[in-house]
């Protein structure tokens, strides 16, 4: 038996075979080739692969959302098969006498740019298709698995730790579990966990080796213990918990359905924190009452080139419409720090949670921040969007943003363009700045949503990203329950609403602290919505005491 011990950041149990994340560093390089004959069979071959995948993509997203979303990969499908640009390979290849991985890259570059230097924004946008449409056909030449994943069944991943890009792109169908060497309860791979559900285990440094690759394993994510060969009383043992995990799901089952309300008659929103479209339906199956935190930078992560204003829209608008007329709020642009986009072309910075990040990216950027809430705004025509802005510390940084906005409102306006001009405007709270500032900010906005992860990394001086630091970076810390208190009092002198979007907000043992502060929503990744709804409607408000402030 073999037994590794990390830090659980996702609770549940599960089994099955670990599975290393296999990571595409190759670059295209170009090469003489003597038989061109073979160069065009392998094109072909690769072609027709790309074909069969996204027809498929199609079908799948027809049978889940319906004809409009299978579109886009139909039109893929369609532009593999081009003339033009199965011509303009086929030239490059017979002309340079190159390997057909480059005349395809070289071919994408050419798509690419020709129609980005198009004036119609449309026909911009597409730019961004026709390199999708290129990444396939060569991951196909070269044996790159889409997903990163190349398992038929579902596994254990396994990884040093996950970037936020390679977390956008894996087929979450095939996962069981995470478990990485690195990484902290704040990393993308444990927020991800969260949001799938599923659990996770960090911090397991040179105990997670490479042999095991293939061996079942099998992962507790509360204790952090991963047990490999197991002898038949661990095996018991693993056996239980996961026969009490699986009773606990059906009777939250029950909870769908349910009103979000204590004993005594409080309400409280119960909503939920995605990262991408995709995510929605763990949402709807969970019985999100709305999003109260949809982390908009997965459009930024996954792309090669800065996100056009249509392909913003058209992911703004796919879950404000898939909601149905619950709120929706949207956090702008918040990379930086341990979110870094190559194309950005940041500073390299020693301290970057401290520096160029978030809102003071958006407001050095303005053309960035303006295309983005063009497409914020358009998305509110078709639900109820709100807009949230991260990293806020004074009251003139929320000025330029409303300034942004309503010079963006303008606009729209005069294009004839439709919008919702009553689209709710709120800022984080999670710097001890905002903190000490919230009556005044609470005067510019419409709501404050509680960052309680920046919030207890800034107040404490402790490197979220750090799991060395363990007892030192407590979220329960009275400074951090006490700064909540501060922000929900001048939100409520100034007549609007607060809530908590960071992971803070599904911790049960704080409920009857958040309710006596007077938290009025909780956003929690959607495996946490049902559980906290049965212990909302277990409780009684009024008996709720401030005691873990002292």
């Amino acid at each position: 038996m073999i037994l590794l011990q990390g830090k659980g950041v996702s609770r549940g149990v599960t089994s099955g075979p670990l599975y290393f994340f296999q990571r595409n560093t190759g670059e295209i390089v170009r090469n003489t080739v003597e038989d061109l004959e073979n160069e065009k069979a392998r094109f072909e071959r690769a072609q027709a692969q790309s074909v069969k995948q996204l027809k498929a993509l199609a079908e799948k997203c027809r049978a889940e959302s319906g004809d409009e979303s299978a579109v886009l990969f139909e039109a893929h499908a369609m532009f593999v098969e081009d003339e033009d640009y199965v011509g303009s390979i086929l030239t490059t290849l017979e002309e340079e006498r190159c390997n057909v991985e480059y005349a395809a890259w070289q071919a994408g570059e050419q798509f690419a740019a020709m129609f980005a230097a198009m004036d119609d924004e449309y026909m911009q946008a597409r730019a961004a298709d026709i390199k999708d449409v290129t990444r396939r056909i060569l991951n196909n030449l070269m044996g790159i698995v889409e997903g990163g994943i190349d398992s038929e069944e579902p596994v254990i991943l396994a990884a040093d730790d996950l970037a936020p890009s390679e977390t956008l792109q894996l087929d979450k169908s095939k996962i069981l579990g995470f478990i990485t060497q690195g990484g902290s309860g704040n990393s993308h791979t444990a927020i991800l966990a969260r949001t799938m559900g599923i659990p996770a285990i960090c911090g397991l440094g040179d105990a997670l080796k490479q042999d095991y690759e293939g061996r079942t394993a099998y992962i507790d994510g509360e204790t952090g213990k991963i047990c490999l060969e197991p002898d038949e009383l661990t095996l018991q043992s693993f056996r239980d918990k996961l026969a009490k995990q699986e009773q606990m799901r059906e009777l939250m089952q029950t909870m769908k359905g349910q009103e979000d309300v204590t004993l005594d008659g409080r309400h409280i929103k119960l909503y939920c924190n995605i990262g991408s479209p995709e995510d929605v339906g763990a949402v709807l199956a969970n019985d999100g009452q709305g999003i109260g935190l949809f982390r908009s930078e997965f459009l930024y992560l996954a792309a090669s080139d800065y996100p056009t204003e249509e392909e913003q829209f058209q992911a703004y608008k796919t879950v404000a419409a898939a909601m149905n007329g619950k709120r929706v709020i949207i956090r702008t642009l918040d990379i930086g720090a341990d979110k870094q986009v190559d194309y950005f072309n940041l500073t390299k910075e020693e301290n970057p949670a401290m520096g160029l990040r978030a809102i003071r990216i958006c407001l050095n950027r303005p053309e960035v921040f303006r295309t983005q809430l063009r497409a914020l705004y358009r998305a509110s025509a078709y639900g109820k969007v709100a807009i949230m802005f991260p990293m806020i510390t004074s009251v003139w940084e929320v000025k330029e943003c409303k300034r942004a906005c309503n010079s963006v409102m303008a606009e729209l306006t005069k294009e004839g363009i439709p919008f919702n001009p009553e689209t709710e405007i709120g800022i984080m709270i999670e710097t001890p700045a905002s903190i000490f500032m919230a009556h005044d900010l609470a005067k510019l906005v419409d709501f404050f949503s509680v960052g309680t992860n920046d919030l207890t990394q800034y107040t404490l001086a402790c490197d979220r990203q750090c799991n060395d630091l363990g007892k030192f970076f407590d979220p329960h810390h009275p400074a951090i329950l006490r700064a909540l208190k501060m922000a929900a009092d001048a939100a409520h002198a100034e007549g609007i609403w607060i809530g908590i979007c960071g992971e803070l907000g599904a911790d049960l043992s704080l409920l009857p602290t958040f309710l006596a502060i007077g938290i009025d929503e909780l956003s929690v990744s959607p495996a946490s919505v049902l559980p906290l709804r049965a212990a909302i409607r277990k409780s009684i408000a009024q008996n709720c005491t401030l005691e873990m402030l002292e």
